[in-house]
């Protein structure tokens, strides 16, 4: 038997940077996905080797059983319906495993991303032999949720495929999990990010578990649910940026004017509380799709002046944000600025040849593009018995 899962990346609608500084944000998953399919072998085949392929890099790593016993000669004794942290010991095992496999200089970026899965895998399927494939619509390190999406999908594969969790096998199609093993999973790809980042906030793994969209300030946390279709053309400007040094260099912008900030801060909050409030209310009509529309842009761009504000803009984004102007969009960078990312706003009644025509005027700069829906549903699982 196989069983699949897909797991949404994320976007920040609002907040980004000032969520740090007191002020809420509002993020929401998107429908491009990463997938994992996970296999045990069955007889004839008797490989005793864990095997991780990913598909987009042509890149494939594999463990054999007994090398995964001599490093791990206790894991019977883990249980999955108890999560913990890694611990560093572990983590330091988990470390010498991967630089086992070599992974090539230019990839060195994914060794975080392996050794997630693999400590996810031993922690919850112990030394047993299987192969996982993973394959992704999300490019990694563009703010995307990338890495939290993958720690959805390859959490939710495994806790399937375990007694942790109750599932139709027999179901055609997607399903989803039920409230208390999507708890259970989210806890998981939480404790894999954590290998990956070292202290992620759990946003994007959240947003990337339960779908829709979600509310954040200070730590609390509030699922928000969209009466409305929303369209963004997200474009990807391919532009690398640390996140660490642009969050330093807004609390160093904060520290010298404090007072300057504290007013933008304050207008950013006021920005995402107001267009958590749009999305929720009724809708009647179409009319009042395109006025919610306009209002939404709106808010963009006002988000959008205040991070130029904070100093975290790329000439990359400013050429976007000049290229949709010319078409009348609203846009906005999305995550942590400095390149990466930008939203770009695609009202109900924009034709599709309008958005062609962006897209190939955007791509003539070397960006990629990618049409997304909004607040979609959170990850999902399929079975296949016949594998």
């Amino acid at each position: 038997m196989e069983v699949r899962t897909r797991a949404p990346g994320k976007i920040i609608l609002t907040g980004e940077h000032a969520v740090v500084h007191g002020s809420t944000a509002v993020a929401a998953s998107i429908d491009l996905y990463t997938y994992v399919s996970l296999r045990f072998p069955t007889p004839p085949d008797n490989a005793e080797t864990l095997r991780l392929q990913l598909k987009d890099m042509s890149l494939e790593f594999s463990w054999p059983v007994a090398r995964i016993k001599e490093a791990f000669p206790n894991l019977d004794a883990q249980v999955p319906m108890s999560p913990s942290s890694c611990s560093l010991e572990t983590l330091k095992t988990v470390a010498s495993l991967v630089d086992e496999q070599n992974i090539p200089e230019a990839k060195n970026g994914l060794a975080g991303g392996v050794s997630a899965f693999l400590w996810l895998y031993t922690s919850i399927h112990g030394s047993k032999p299987a192969k996982a494939v993973v394959n992704s619509e999300l490019p990694l390190g563009s703010g995307l949720g990338s890495s939290a999406a993958f720690c959805v999908a390859v959490s939710s594969a495994l806790l399937a495929m375990s007694d942790a969790v109750s599932m139709d096998f027999r179901h055609q199609g997607w399903q989803i999990f039920g409230e208390s093993e999507l708890e259970l999973l989210n806890k998981w790809a939480f404790e894999g990010e954590k290998i990956i980042h070292g202290k992620p906030s759990g946003i994007d793994n959240t947003v990337s578990t339960y779908g829709n969209m979600i509310k954040f300030r200070s730590g609390d946390l509030t699922c928000l649910k969209t009466n409305m279709p929303i369209k963004m053309l997200i474009t990807n400007t391919k532009v690398r940026r640390n996140t660490k040094a642009l969050v330093a260099s807004v609390s160093e912008r904060t520290m010298r004017h404090p007072t300057a900030m504290a007013s933008v801060f304050t207008a950013v909050d006021s920005i995402s509380n107001e267009l958590a409030t749009i999305i929720q209310s009724p809708v009647s009509d179409d009319l009042a799709i395109t006025e919610k529309e306009e209002k939404l842009g709106v808010l963009m761009e006002m988000n959008q002046g205040l991070l130029q504000c904070m100093g975290v803009s790329h000439a990359s984004i400013e050429t976007v944000l000049r290229t949709t102007l010319k078409y009348k969009l609203s846009s906005k960078l999305t995550g942590a600025g400095g390149g990466g990312c930008v939203l770009t706003l695609l009202p109900t009644l924009l034709s599709g040849t309008v958005v062609d025509q962006l897209m190939a005027e955007l791509e003539t700069c070397r960006f990629q593009c990618f049409v997304a829906g909004i607040g979609g549903k959170g990850v999902e699982v399929s079975f296949n018995v016949t594998s």
